[in-house]
């Protein structure tokens, strides 16, 4: 069974790192009209007609460029402009808009990801750390360098563990999986719990102490699964099965509104129905629940 956050491994692009500084090639590749180009506003992307578009260098605006690589014999980049363009148009998507884009058409989904990526890092860094200077970007876009002290920036992504909790003999009909939903969401939608990890704490202690947190269950056993780019607005999402050693759910009423158990039957009827809506596009959560339940699964947000 192909898991759908693997398709973001589809057509992955070599990012051609070691060219990042080397200025005349960076300009060759800009004047190669079968270049593309994503343009960025602020950090969000436009979609047309169910796909986002891709233009060459003389159709791009000016803007921070940003090497995202090569693919397919073609050299790939994203222009990042201010947000009043998206304000301005229709259409502009933030990434979390476009991931039923990239579930229909998910070729571009890593380099997608790596250009809001590094925009989500350019909006958000916009001083540096140490004396509070302005920031000038270099190696196309991967490097923010104090124009005052000299100190380097360089993306960072923020580890958070994502997991499903099962309870139950596995494989049986009465094993479950505990699922949680957001007070923020609409009705009926339900994910995988997940958090961030804290220093100083293993991935499998996050797993266990972010389950104990939102819904006062016990794990016991943790198993890793499978890992995923996530720019929300920089984390890398590491996915894990765990095993309940206790049962009783108290939702903190915090992060979680709402936890139940599901049987693999029951999940099933609840999807079919639309009382249940479970994660899609893209996701590593979605992937969780269907490794588990054994088989695709209708519906999705």
């Amino acid at each position: 069974m192909t898991f759908v956050h693997e398709r973001l491994t589809v057509e992955p692009h070599d990012r051609a790192g070691a060219l990042r500084k080397d200025d005349a090639w960076l300009a060759e590749q800009w004047a190669d009209p079968e270049t593309r180009v994503l343009v960025v506003s602020g950090t969000r992307v436009r979609v047309e007609g169910g796909r986002v578009p891709w233009v060459p260098p003389a159709d791009a605006p000016e803007g921070a460029r940003v090497l995202l690589g090569q693919r397919g014999g073609r050299t790939w980049f994203a222009v990042i402009v201010g947000s009043a363009l998206a304000r301005g148009e229709e259409g502009w998507l933030p990434l979390r808009g476009l991931l039923p884009v990239l579930d229909d058409d998910p070729a571009d989904a890593p380099m997608l990801l790596h250009a809001v990526g590094v925009a989500e890092w350019h909006a958000a860094t916009r001083h540096c750390p140490r004396c509070g200077g302005s920031l000038d970007p270099r190696a196309a876009g991967h490097e923010l360098v104090c124009v005052d002290c000299g100190r380097s920036q360089f993306p960072r992504m923020d580890p958070a563990v994502i997991m499903l909790v099962t309870a139950g003999e596995p494989g049986s009909d009465d094993e479950r999986c505990l699922l949680g939903r957001q007070s923020v969401w609409p009705e009926g939608r339900y994910s995988t719990l997940a958090g961030f990890c804290e220093p100083g704490e293993t991935l499998e202690d996050a797993v266990r102490r972010e389950v104990a947190e939102e819904t006062g269950v016990a794990v016991g056993a943790v198993e890793y699964f499978g890992n995923q780019p996530w720019p929300f607005p920089a984390s890398l999402m590491l996915g894990f099965v765990g095993r309940a050693t206790t049962t009783a759910i108290t939702v903190d009423e915090d992060e979680i509104e709402d936890a139940r158990w599901f049987t693999r039957a029951g999940l099933r009827a609840q999807a079919e129905s639309g009382e249940v809506v479970l994660p899609g596009g893209v996701s590593i959560s979605r992937s969780l629940i269907e490794h588990w339940y054994g088989g695709s699964l209708p519906g999705r947000w």
